[in-house]
């Protein structure tokens, strides 16, 4: 199983950036997969969930309406769409497949003037 992220970078605030985690090594579309992120000092916390076929998500507080999870099983990718973007959102996201904590090795957002 791999997961490689990539997308992250510098965006001022009330910006957007789409991560992308492209997936491999496993049946991509017989998962459900999520986004977390860590802050720096800070736990690292959920952000995103996605079912396998991508008929069902959720979201933290903290980003619903301004973030958007979505999947394309047929490239074995799936996406992290941020919009409204805010200094507090500055973290590494990583992609996560729950089913045998798979963890990606994260990429870096900041939000910053």
């Amino acid at each position: 199983v791999q997961l490689v992220e990539s997308g992250g970078g510098l965006v001022q605030p009330g910006g957007s950036l789409r991560l992308s985690c492209a997936a491999s090594g496993f049946t991509f579309s017989s998962y459900t997969m999520s986004w977390y992120r860590q802050a720096p000092g800070k736990e690292r916390e959920l952000v995103a969930v996605i079912s396998s076929a991508g008929g069902s998500t959720n979201y933290a507080d903290s980003v619903k309406g301004r973030f958007t999870i979505s999947r394309d099983n047929a490239k074995n990718t799936v996406y992290l769409q941020m919009n409204s973007l805010k200094p507090e959102d500055t973290a590494v996201y990583y992609c996560y497949r729950p089913t045998g904590t798979y963890w990606g090795k994260g990429t870096l957002v900041t939000v910053s003037s």
